[in-house]
């Protein structure tokens, strides 16, 4: 993947209309190197025809779209491939696409869906929509550039259409619902916290008894949170002081792990390493610190301990609020978004001994088992080796 600036959290919430058992909503989710496309369908009717329609429409556009299509075409291949509803002569079901790149230019493409709403913290973020007929079908298409802290929420008919003939005789309406989005999201709730949310209000003015199918897809923008971890000193002592000097200069969290390799830190800043024996754990060393650095753990133990925190076909107990070196350092790795691990190829003398595991001792199958781990969880991983 491509690293870029930002990263989109997407969170999403469905309803199912009572008494069916599907959703005639879908919604698709997409993420390549560049961008993050969402789409959520409302399918004609409700029940399992319409959970193939909407199914259909967003996969097949979430597809076409990702692999360069146009919306013209998006909207052609869907007209030929729908079946015609017969009351209404029309292959019908409606749509809402946005696609956000990592650098925050966004391509919005409405479909006789409820207008998006887009935020800017606690404030309405006023968008410029522009129409066209695309096969005789009324596209209502925007570009627009996202930053740090912007928000969207894309949301179907059976949202606004909650609590007709009850609390609001027209329903929630759409001014309402972005009145409410906005004041949740001032919260500071994650962007499904923020979907859960207005699902459940959905659900309470429905009587919990959803009259239509009803999504929520809840996205934001957020800077990407990098780190930098130095996993042993380089082959060449000569690139101790340009890797720390590397190393410093990197944005966000930085790691340092190995005995040797935080002395090698410590040594070029003309820093001292200071030792926390209150993070002394049975299997892992303890932790030290370094002015300037995060995290400062030892090697090849604390390195097989993160492994097996992060691999799913053994799962440990969870790091969260453990102390220990291992646990710490996961914590730092799935918070963050771009992981950057500098290898050095310099040889420990004391991974040589006979007593030393054989697999403690392949330092750089570790790191890339711990990179596999790490792309699973969505995170963009990149491994140099000095």
């Amino acid at each position: 993947m491509i690293p870029g600036r930002y990263v989109v959290e997407v969170g999403h919430s469905q309803l199912t209309k009572h008494g069916e058992e599907l959703c005639g909503d879908s919604v698709a989710v997409t993420r390549t190197g560049r961008s993050t496309l969402a789409v959520v369908s409302d399918g004609l009717g409700s029940g399992v025809k319409a959970s193939i329609l909407s199914s259909v429409t967003s996969h097949m556009a979430s597809t076409m779209l990702r692999k360069g299509a146009s919306i013209d075409e998006v909207m052609a291949t869907l007209a030929e491939t729908l079946p015609v509803c017969r009351v209404r002569q029309l292959a019908y079901s409606t749509f809402t696409l946005l696609e956000v790149g990592q650098e925050g230019a966004a391509y919005l493409a409405e479909y006789d869906n409820p207008a998006a709403i887009f935020g800017r913290g606690g404030d309405r973020l006023p968008i410029q929509r522009v129409e066209r007929t695309v096969g005789e079908r009324v596209i209502r298409e925007a570009v627009l550039r996202l930053g740090d802290g912007d928000w969207a929420v894309l949301i179907t008919d059976g949202v606004l259409h909650a609590g007709i003939g009850g609390l609001w005789n027209l329903g929630w309406g759409h001014e309402r619902v972005d009145q409410f989005v906005r004041r949740t999201e001032a919260t500071g709730c994650s962007s499904q916290e923020l979907a859960d949310q207005v699902a459940a209000l959905c659900r309470k003015l429905y009587g919990g008894k959803p009259g239509d199918d009803a999504s929520i897809v809840c996205l934001r923008v957020r800077l990407a949170r990098k780190l930098t971890a130095l996993v042993g000193p380089p082959q060449d002592p000569a690139q101790d002081r340009p890797v720390v000097a590397g190393l410093l200069a990197a944005e966000g969290y930085r790691v340092v792990c190995g005995g040797t390799t935080g002395n090698l830190v410590a040594r070029e800043l003309g820093l001292p390493i200071e030792v926390d024996l209150d993070s002394l754990h049975a299997r892992v060393p303890p932790l030290a610190r370094i002015q300037g650095v995060d995290l400062v753990t030892e090697g090849m133990l604390t390195l097989f301990r993160v492994r097996e925190l992060l691999s799913p076909r053994k799962p440990r107990s969870e790091p969260d609020g453990g102390r220990d070196a291992a646990s710490r350092l996961v914590r730092l790795l799935l918070a963050a978004d771009q992981i950057h691990f500098i290898v050095g190829r310099a040889i420990n003398p004391a991974h040589q001994s006979p007593d030393v595991p054989v697999e403690l001792a392949l330092k750089g199958q570790i790191v890339q088992d711990i990179a596999r781990s790490l792309r699973r969880h969505g995170k963009q991983v990149k491994i140099d080796y000095r």
